[in-house]
């Protein structure tokens, strides 16, 4: 469905969704867990549904209970099984590790643009580890794996923080421990974000300062547990840049100030960028200024640089965003999409292997843009048509429902309709 709007900004408040990255760690462990776990508050998205099967699948029980799920961990796994994770990547590669602890054999695959996605790093590093992986396209899903996970010493290069993350999970509830060496590792904070939970599971396990070398302890299990989900700084990120390039106040409720969650930098950038950020104990507030550019690093939060990307086009000068290699192989290229996308609403703007230069204008014009099926690329160029001279049609837009099907519920609250003389 294609979607063409024509609104500006207003003030308002708006309650975030919650996190998916939080959610489907607590299902996923609560899935391997013995006995019945309660997750309040999860989000509900395509992405969790998907995750959600996944664990039906693997022989969890669930149900729903108004604002929280009810999770009893799998007992017995059939001999044989094979899951869907759709356009999930966060469960493919969280699942597969897990998969992996067991004796069943578990066949992953996925939609066309999961399918694409690269993973044979984490592949390697758990067929070291004692896993057997049968492929027809040796690296990409679909993929068999089975158990178990015998433990040991291996090496990987993690382009993305999911591989890591995959094998922190698994590896506990190998049969003896493993070592983990990782000479590369793009988007610590999610890393962060697996530790914290298994630090709640008072998983026995030793990092280096710069997580580049880990000891987890095997022969380990989950506890059933009681959490409740924070909001997504993710989500909220395409309403903090709102705030940005209109010089609107848009308040944000729901995040937790001291969560693991990377994405919360951005607020930090759109200080610097000239924005007004203020906390209360309900939640955050943005103020939009006159923005000028600089030169971020973003290899620990690749999912802002669509955003970011639009918000550097309305400012007034130069901004260079870096050291993101891994938004390429995301759910689309992100680094061409969205110089394609700016290019053709008038924006200014260069692409190298991993980064962006955009030459911030203060504006751009309305026109038409893809969403190339990519929710962020879709979120990203609405908040574009806030500030953009003319309508903005964007293609496929119902991908959103990947992650935020609520977007443009939200997105309607703090903006409102403009005539064609305003703009």
């Amino acid at each position: 469905m294609n979607k063409t709007l024509q609104r500006r900004a207003k003030s308002a408040t708006i309650q975030i969704v919650t996190s998916k990255s939080h959610t489907i760690r607590a299902l996923l462990i609560a899935a391997f867990a013995s006995g019945e776990s309660t997750i309040h508050n999860p989000l509900e998205s395509e992405d969790t549904a998907a995750c959600i099967a996944v664990c039906r699948a693997l022989g969890a029980q669930i149900t729903y209970n108004e604002d929280s799920i009810k999770v009893v961990g799998a007992k017995e796994l059939p001999p044989k099984l094979e899951v869907d994770c759709q356009n999930s990547g966060t469960t493919l590669y969280l699942a597969a590790g897990l998969a992996a602890t067991t004796a069943s054999e578990v066949t992953f695959r996925g939609d066309e643009q999961l399918n694409a996605r690269p993973l044979r790093e984490l592949l390697d590093a758990l067929t070291a580890l004692g896993a057997t992986i049968t492929s027809e396209r040796y690296g990409y899903p679909p993929f068999t794996i089975k158990g178990p996970l015998l433990g040991g010493r291996t090496s990987i290069e993690c382009h993305s923080s999911q591989f890591l993350s995959s094998l922190l999970l698994a590896t506990p509830l190998a049969k003896g421990s493993a070592t983990l060496e990782i000479p590369l590792l793009n988007e610590r904070p999610y890393v962060e974000m697996t530790c914290s939970w298994l630090d709640q599971q008072k998983v026995t396990y030793k990092a280096s300062p710069i997580l580049d070398h880990f000891f987890i302890k095997g022969g380990e299990s989950y506890s059933p547990f009681e959490a409740t989900i924070g909001g997504d700084y993710s989500a909220a990120a395409f309403f903090f840049c709102a705030a940005a390039i209109s010089r609107a106040s848009i308040k944000v409720e729901g995040l937790q100030r001291d969560d693991s969650q990377g994405d919360k930098e951005l607020l930090s950038i759109l200080e610097e960028m000239g924005c007004k950020v203020e906390w209360d104990e309900e939640g955050v507030t943005v103020t939009g200024g006159k923005l000028i550019g600089g030169n971020w690093d973003l290899n620990a939060i690749p999912d802002t640089l669509p955003i970011l990307a639009v918000t550097a086009a309305f400012a007034h000068s130069e901004s260079r965003l870096y050291n993101v290699p891994q938004a390429r192989i995301k759910e689309t290229d992100r680094i061409a999409t969205m110089v394609a996308n700016l290019r053709a609403l008038g924006g200014d703007v260069e692409e190298g292997e991993d980064y962006l230069l955009v030459k911030g204008k203060g504006q751009l014009r309305g026109g038409n843009v893809k969403g190339y099926g990519d929710h962020r690329i879709i979120m990203a160029m609405a908040i574009a048509s806030l500030g953009t001279q003319g309508a903005v049609t964007i293609d496929s837009v119902d991908a959103v429902a990947v992650t935020f099907p609520s977007f443009f519920t939200l997105f309607n609250q703090i903006s409102e309709e403009v005539g064609n003389e305003n703009l």
